[in-house]
């Protein structure tokens, strides 16, 4: 039988879940806040889309609650604490009440390494204090608690702990050279990222894993960790473009950490396709 899935916070991140998914002939159902992303996701053939912001309750009666996957890879509605506590902490409770309706094999919750408040460029894995984080990190971590309680409904839980995200059509450092604008912060501050494609994988790796794993915190980065300013000099020399500089206004204490991916490595053999941003940009270059 064809798995279904129902994808919450259908973005950037969701809609290429759902085209992978319909790929492999999944039942997809999709929630969005974004008209014209649920437009695209009907003309991909997802089988129903409902645009509603996550946080109401008006979308419940319209999604079955009873998947095989349910994925809230749901961004902020807005970059302020109040979006962090609208989209993460509310949506959150929205998506439980829901779920209480029916049955689900596995939940994800995509989160953030924003959660790390470390500095120092250590490595960091899923051990690691929390404390001291800011306080958008401290609501993406209230919004994981709810995943793990003993809920009925759900039969595992996974919360992914994203690095970067880029990919097609999310290339913040490529417009930025090209524009000339000068980029935020230190050039000597490590950017942990990860490719779209790579992200969507890990996911699908989390909810494909053996029964015996009942869910688990998985940090998602490609495990090369560049400095910002080495990433801006290679995309500046392969654009022919002169780097436009970094600010260079941030404190010591600003979170400068190595995320670790090794437990998603170990445990479940996955593996980034784009390990190192090299890669990663090169195809999206390619593709400029």
């Amino acid at each position: 039988m064809n798995s279904k899935i129902t994808i919450l916070g259908c973005g950037y991140l969701g809609s290429a879940l759902a085209k992978v998914c319909l790929g492999k002939g999944w039942q997809v159902a999709a929630l969005t806040r974004n008209p014209n992303t649920a437009s695209k996701l009907r003309s991909m053939g997802v089988s129903k889309v409902i645009e509603s912001q996550i946080q109401n309750d008006d979308w419940h009666h319209h999604l079955d609650a009873n998947q095989d996957f349910v994925v809230n890879c749901v961004g902020a509605s807005s970059s302020d604490p109040e979006g962090y506590i609208t989209s993460y902490v509310e949506g959150q409770d929205s998506v439980m009440k829901w779920l209480e309706q029916g049955k689900v094999g596995s939940y994800i919750f995509t989160s953030s390494i924003s959660v790390y408040p470390q500095s120092g460029k250590r490595l960091v894995d899923e051990t690691a204090s929390c404390l001291g984080v800011s306080e958008k990190g401290g609501l993406l971590l209230a919004a994981e608690q709810k995943c793990f309680p003993p809920v009925p409904s759900i039969t595992r839980s996974f919360v992914l702990r994203l690095a970067g995200l880029y990919g097609p059509g999310r290339h913040l450092l490529i417009d930025k050279i090209k524009s000339g604008t000068i980029i935020k912060g230190n050039e000597d501050r490590i950017l942990n990222l990860i490719h779209r494609d790579d992200a969507v994988d890990a996911i699908l790796t989390c909810l494909s894993a053996n029964s015996t794993n009942i869910g688990r915190i998985y940090n998602i980065s490609d495990g090369n960790h560049p400095t910002r300013g080495q990433i801006v000099t290679w995309l500046a020399e392969k654009l022919d473009l002169p780097s436009p500089g970094f600010e260079g206004n941030e404190s010591e204490t600003a979170p400068n950490r190595k995320i670790s991916n090794n437990r998603i490595l170990d445990e479940l053999f996955w593996s980034p396709s784009y390990s190192n941003y090299q890669m990663g940009y090169k195809s999206i270059l390619e593709s400029l």
